[in-house]
């Protein structure tokens, strides 16, 4: 098996330090290309990614001829004309061009550059996402960034747009917090839930979720109100409640459902939950099936929780999608799977006692113990 290679690796590396000299180097000759990258790779390799991306923005710093406006402008020229032409191969961008929005938060977060410096990361973000360093102006400027974050939902640039929104979440994942009231950010997601392009609709939604981790009510009410407003189709407003609903569903709270057209006290029956197998070794898929049957026409929501006891004696728990169907009078709906039993960052598995349970429109049935063994 091929090892999988670190992130930090593919990410910043000798290769792309390079790069990031030579483009700087065209447009100002006065910068050493040689003595940048002798300099960073000297450090590089022992450092993980953020550590990579600020060392390389202080490479920038300690060889570029000049600083302030004048850094920045070099900066800005030595991008290519285009995300494609810099060969950004998603939406997101390249991580080769983190250390520029890095640099701009790191050495031009002031009041004398800041129109400058948050224009310039808002054409950064195509080349590499700019939501962690806006978010260090929004904690020094809040007003004027939120000024200009306001003005980003109207640009043509979809990438831009969504900038408006990620950078203003509540818990952007991997990011610093910021001190703003957690729905500071709702009439910036005013302007961008109908947005033509999913990757904005996305992050709309994903920021919605952050909000409802503590204000579930207001999300609810906000996506009823877009809802009606005729603004999007049954799908798109689907996608964007369900993501942003996504922890809520797994909680099993009934207003998520209700929202989604699923009712929580729907007229189904389900037969006992069944395991192929019922002692198991990481790894091993966990097979297990059920029938469903219903007395009406019932849309359900279907999701299967995995339950044990942590290491602390606190009980965990992980919630995994099974599917979406609609159930029909005289109809069995199958409910089955094997999924395999694999630690991922946020679940480890373990050896020990464990449950299964099915969960439907919200409704917990009853669960079936099984166990994973020592390897």
């Amino acid at each position: 098996m091929t090892a999988k290679v670190p992130l930090k690796e593919i990410a910043l590396n000798a290769e792309r330090i390079a790069r990031i000299g030579h483009e700087v180097q065209a447009v100002c000759p006065a910068f050493n290309a040689d003595a940048f990258v002798t300099s960073v790779m000297a450090d590089l390799p022992r450092l993980e990614l953020s550590a990579r991306i600020a060392r390389t923005s202080q490479g920038l710093h300690a060889h570029l001829p000049v600083t302030g406006p004048d850094a920045l402008d070099i900066l800005l020229r030595s991008l290519p004309p285009t995300p494609a032409a810099a060969g950004v191969p998603n939406d997101f961008g390249l991580h080769l061009y983190s250390p520029h929005s890095d640099y701009v938060s790191r050495y031009l977060r002031t009041a004398e550059h800041l129109d400058q410096s948050l224009a310039a990361l808002a054409r950064m973000t195509g080349y590499f996402s700019a939501e962690l360093p806006v978010r260090h102006f929004l904690t020094d400027f809040p007003d004027e960034t939120m000024k200009a974050i306001d003005a980003w939902t109207r640009s043509e640039d979809f990438r831009v747009r969504r900038l408006a929104s990620e950078a203003t979440r509540p818990l952007l994942p991997w990011a610093p917090r910021i001190a703003l009231p957690a729905d500071a950010g709702l009439p910036i997601l005013e302007s961008l839930y109908d947005d033509a392009h999913l990757y904005v609709r996305t992050s709309v939604a994903n920021h919605l979720g952050d909000i409802a981790a503590t204000q579930p009510d207001l999300v609810l009410a906000t996506l009823q109100r877009w809802k009606t407003s005729g603004r999007l189709t049954s799908q798109q407003f689907a996608y964007l409640a369900r993501n942003a609903l996504s922890n809520r569903l797994k909680e099993g709270w009934p207003p998520a459902y209700t929202i989604l057209g699923y009712a929580h006290d729907a007229p189904i029956t389900l037969t006992p939950l069944t395991l192929e197998r019922t002692e198991l070794r990481k790894g091993d898929p966990l097979s297990f099936s059920a029938t469903l049957s219903s007395t009406t026409t019932a849309p359900v929501h279907v999701m299967f929780v995995i339950a044990t006891t942590g290491q602390n004696g606190q009980p965990r728990e992980k919630v995994f999608f099974l599917r979406r169907a609609t159930a029909k009078p005289g109809q069995e709906l199958r409910l089955a799977k094997a999924h395999p039993l694999r630690s991922t960052a946020r679940w480890k598995v373990s050896p020990g006692s464990y449950s299964l349970a099915l969960q439907i429109n919200g409704r917990r049935f009853p669960s079936v113990a099984f166990s994973i063994l020592d390897s």
